[in-house]
């Protein structure tokens, strides 16, 4: 079961969380990913195109394919620092 999906990393917790505000109060994902997210899918929006299950890190993984289509969610924390993450489809 694909999901196509979105995210931005950052390095701390505090990072995520003051941005995880951001986005709730209807900042642009796209912008804030573009302007902090520390992974190359920044440039792109944060955008990670189509995902399988088994594809990202654990943590990543079982977020994707767990929680709801839609908000955005996090922190997760990861070996690469915290991510925000935003399901957009599941099919």
């Amino acid at each position: 079961m694909p999901a196509i999906c979105r995210h931005i990393l950052v390095k701390t917790k505090p990072e995520a969380e003051a941005l995880k505000i951001r986005l709730d109060r209807g900042e642009d994902f796209a912008k804030l990913a573009k302007e902090f997210s520390i992974c190359p899918s920044g440039k792109k929006g944060g955008e990670l195109g189509e995902v399988r299950p088994g594809q990202l890190v654990p943590a990543m993984d079982k977020a994707v394919f767990s929680l709801a289509e839609g908000p955005v969610h996090g922190p997760i924390k990861t070996s690469f620092g915290y991510h925000l993450l935003q399901i957009k489809f599941r099919y």
